[in-house]
């Protein structure tokens, strides 16, 4: 079953010549179907890279849906041009009116600020106050996580003197979640992040891991009724995006670490290797079947 999408989003295009099932506005509306209701956060700087990679993972299941896109309205965005916001995204001051089956929370590359220096920290609260009562499941990305984590757990993050960069294996910690479903162990997951979790902190939250390892910390975490979703990497990432971040980096002096795991033999002047995909997709199929689409009332007001 294809995605909702807003009509004219330039995802679109791209999407459809990877044979991604869409469909616009004006078609859905004469389609007797109940969809799932899908809001994206979407924090990340490069808004359409963003939407296009998680449209593609949210598109390949059998389940209709309609997507509903966020921007911060206390946040000047620098990096998307304002018709586009206009166009196809809504306040989150009015998301507040709505209701919604999943909710799905990007990172932002603030991980370095305290949260109340963030200039939306206090929008984005407002968000997770609501989300309690008007939302079903959600799932949180990268620095999404870190704001989730410390809101709803109280949970610090951690700062890394060395950054987490490259696609590293994961095993299973807790094989009981059908999150895992179809996953290889171990399987592969980009990372790129400047954070971590304490086990400790973890322990005394009643989350559970799901999955990780001794290189990467915890990845994949839940609540004990996956409500809430945790993944501290980024399975939506393009095969060219941990590049164009470490090239990015280069170009500003930061002397970056190589990406582990993603250039053939640790060189830079060769293409990287894509070994996260399949996985990203089941995982993805996995959430919105078991946790959204089977369990998520048909009428959402009973939330």
């Amino acid at each position: 079953m294809p995605v909702n999408v807003p009509d004219g989003l330039p995802a679109i295009k791209i999407l459809r010549q990877e044979n991604i099932p869409l469909i616009t506005e004006a078609r859905a509306v004469s389609q007797d179907i109940r969809p799932l209701e899908i809001a994206i956060i979407n924090l990340m700087p490069t808004k359409i890279a963003t939407e296009t990679q998680l449209l593609r993972l949210l598109a390949n299941t059998p389940l209709q849906m309609r997507v509903t896109l966020v921007s911060m309205g206390g946040h000047v965005s620098r990096n998307t041009e304002p018709e586009h916001l206009k166009a196809f995204y809504i306040d989150s001051r009015e998301l507040v009116k709505q209701r919604f089956d999943g909710l799905i929370v990007t990172g932002a590359p603030v991980e370095t600020l305290p949260f109340a220096e963030v200039d939306y920290w206090d929008e984005l609260s407002r968000l997770f106050a609501w989300s309690k009562t008007h939302v079903y499941r959600s799932m949180y990305i990268c620095w999404g996580v870190n704001a989730a984590l410390y809101y709803f757990y109280g949970i610090e993050k951690n700062l890394l003197k060395k950054k987490v960069s490259g696609v590293y294996p994961l095993g299973f910690a807790d094989r009981s979640s059908r999150l895992l479903n179809g996953l290889d162990n171990p399987f592969w997951m980009p990372q790129s992040r400047f954070t971590t979790i304490t086990p400790t902190e973890i322990a005394t939250s009643g989350l559970k891991v799901l999955a990780g390892s001794d290189e990467a910390g915890a990845v994949i975490l839940a609540s004990s009724d996956h409500q809430q979703v945790f993944v501290t990497g980024h399975w939506e990432y393009d095969i060219d995006t941990l590049d164009k971040e470490y090239r990015r980096d280069l170009a500003a002096g930061l002397n970056p670490a190589i990406p582990v795991n993603y250039y053939p033999n640790d060189d830079p002047e060769r293409p990287p290797i894509q070994r996260w995909k399949t996985y990203a997709h089941q995982f993805f199929a996995n959430w919105l079947n078991y946790y959204v689409y089977q369990e998520t009332p048909f009428d959402l007001s009973e939330l």
